[in-house]
């Protein structure tokens, strides 16, 4: 997406608009509850905190590829509760993650079962906010077992649930992964259900589960439609996120949203709840997220490191000038 375009659209052609309009939301603060940030560039932070994204929540995703051992799993539950924490906080913003076995990788059988005895280990980590992103691909027996297996984790830790919506089949995967968590006995405002879309909110929101909506390019929920959606059913439980990953994806989808929102007329107090607030809410019943820890600002030192490592290779500075055509 070029720089000066601010409409995210679905399937219409991108609209351009100046990005100037995020001068006029310049003053709020953005929470992204679902972002990708291990294949993301430190550029991505430097730009989310430029545009006021305070914290985020990064849940544990299929990477590309098939993972090939349980080790692999491990190391990675382990970036996401240690380097990439760091990383993000190395620009200023809170970084938070849900764990669990995707949906996709739950289709190799063999791999989940070893996948779920390293969970438990994993749940109780600092900066662990929920079980996610779980649900269904595919829709197939094995999602299922492995949905239905975290749920009774999120229900003895307690922990919020992050569910991903099939792309494919979405109503019929959206009502599914409703009724079983009912069955498990989870209360609805413990899911949060992802990936919704002008099918499935109503159904959502009517039983009571918060409605995540991913602004994403072309394959998922366009911001101009987001708009209409929040027009008509309001700010309650509904809450935006990126979603940004490896693929053509905006991380500044959040900021960029809010900044339609308020030229569309809609008020202050709904833009807050739909794109910061109501995930705070969602999550905070982990017992890990007080909103203290980013709206306090703690001084930003790009010399500190994790495991020896630091965000500033080969003696680097932090980059002051990012406008700069020189690049020393």
């Amino acid at each position: 997406m070029c720089g000066n375009q601010l409409f995210i659209n679905g399937e219409d052609a991108v609209s351009p608009l100046s990005v100037d309009l995020l001068e006029t939301v310049k003053e709020m603060n953005f929470f992204d509850p679902h972002i990708h940030m291990t294949s993301r560039t430190t550029d991505d932070y430097q730009a989310m905190a430029d545009a006021g994204i305070v914290a985020i929540i990064e849940p544990a995703f299929w990477l590309g590829q098939p993972r090939t051992s349980a080790h692999t799993f491990k190391d990675y539950y382990s970036s996401l509760i240690g380097w990439e924490r760091f990383r993000a906080s190395q620009f200023g913003i809170k970084h938070y993650c849900t764990i669990g076995l995707n949906a996709k990788e739950a289709n190799n059988t063999a791999l989940a079962a070893q996948v779920m005895e390293l969970l438990p280990l994993f749940l109780h980590k600092e900066g662990v906010v929920g079980i996610g992103e779980i649900g269904f691909d595919d829709q197939t027996a094995a999602e299922e077992h492995y949905y239905r297996l975290q749920l009774e984790l999120a229900k003895k830790a307690r922990l919020p649930v992050q569910v991903h919506t099939p792309h494919r089949d979405k109503k019929r995967g959206t009502l599914r992964s409703m009724e079983i968590a009912l069955e498990h006995g989870l209360a609805p405002d413990q899911l949060i259900i992802d990936h919704n879309n002008e099918e499935t909110v109503e159904e959502v929101l009517n039983r009571g589960f918060w409605a995540a909506f991913t602004i994403y390019p072309f394959t998922k929920m366009g911001n101009e439609r987001m708009v209409e959606l929040v027009k008509r059913y309001g700010a309650a439980r509904i809450m935006i996120n990126s979603a940004a990953d490896w693929g053509i994806s905006d991380p500044l989808a959040v900021p960029k949203t809010a900044a339609l929102m308020k030229a569309k007329g809609i008020s202050d107090e709904e833009i807050h709840l739909v794109t910061y607030q109501n995930a705070i809410t969602a999550f905070a019943r982990s017992g890990q997220l007080d909103p203290q820890d980013f709206v306090v600002k703690a001084k930003v030192d790009q010399r500190e490191k994790f495991a020896g490592n630091s965000v500033l290779r080969g003696g680097q500075q932090p980059r002051i000038d990012k406008s700069s055509i020189i690049i020393s």
